[in-house]
């Protein structure tokens, strides 16, 4: 199976080497050219002048970028020019709706595609460890399985199309709920004069354990807040949720209160920061 890959940005660059690696990866696209040629340069692969190239050229296409208008900007004008037969999987974090609306473009075409959001960070992506949550055709999953493999090591079918963003909001809107609680604890250790790496530590060690304490304890404590999820990017995707939410009748306290703290955060020039610079609302 040839692959090409749209979207070299943090999480993309990484699945592409990892990608390329693996033996699969035929070819890129991203916006900025410069980028792209790099990445010829050093794994040998093709760079597309547009999409629409890509798409021809390949049997799988994976797509990764920011948001909602851009995958449906990318669908459209792959659409015209890519293979029957072919399976387009779409990486980024955007709305079930965007999603359905993608599927329904390429169905016209004979093509497959697959929402497979991810959860992991920058880490995941260059390391391979994403885990990958997909909505769509099961077979069309099953077929290119082991190209997704190269990238994950949890790939999870949910159902229809859609789903797996509906899953990727559920992962969101938990991520927000666990970012409050370690920023409001450490900050709280902090105001009682307690070693924190020691707190760390032994939080780690107990019911208390968590992914964001063990990666980004440390780091938060000791100001330091050099992105693996821009604080940005997370405030787009809770706002995702944040319509879903409404649309199905559901109350999501925390994210809510989460965007607003991103809100105040951006406004101050934070917004490239990873998500961890909550921190600095907890403890100013």
């Amino acid at each position: 199976m040839k692959v090409g890959m749209i979207g070299l940005g943090a999480m993309g660059e990484g699945m592409a080497i990892n990608l390329a690696e693996a033996g699969f990866l035929a070819g890129v696209y991203n916006r900025t050219f410069s980028k792209a040629e790099k990445f010829r340069k050093e794994f040998g692969v093709d760079v597309f002048n547009s999409p629409s190239e890509l798409a021809a050229s390949v049997d799988v296409v994976l797509i990764c970028v920011s948001a909602d208008e851009d995958v449906l900007e990318i669908v459209t004008r792959i659409s015209g020019s890519i293979k029957p037969g072919s399976v387009v999987v779409d990486m980024s974090t955007v709305s079930s709706k965007t999603a359905e609306q993608a599927a329904s473009l390429l169905a016209k075409k004979q093509v497959d595609f697959l929402d497979a959001p991810v959860s992991g960070g920058v880490e995941g992506a260059k390391n391979g460890t994403l885990a990958m949550m997909v909505g769509g055709n099961q077979q069309a999953l099953e077929k290119i399985k082991p190209v997704l493999e190269a990238i994950s090591s949890r790939i999870m079918y949910m159902g229809a199309t859609g789903s797996g963003q509906g899953t990727k909001a559920v992962n969101q809107i938990m991520a927000a709920g666990i970012n409050q609680a370690v920023t409001e604890a450490l900050a709280f250790a902090e105001a009682q004069s307690l070693p924190l790496e020691k707190v760390i530590e032994v939080i780690s060690g107990g019911a208390a354990s968590n992914w964001f304490l063990e990666h980004r304890g440390q780091t938060m404590t000791q100001g330091t807040f050099a992105p693996g999820f821009k604080l940005a990017l997370h405030h787009k995707d809770l706002k995702i949720c944040q319509t879903m939410a409404k649309q199905n009748d559901s109350a999501i306290p925390l994210a809510e209160q989460t965007i607003e703290n991103y809100a105040q955060l951006m406004k101050k020039g934070f917004g490239d920061e990873d998500i961890s610079a909550l921190y600095r609302l907890k403890h100013p």
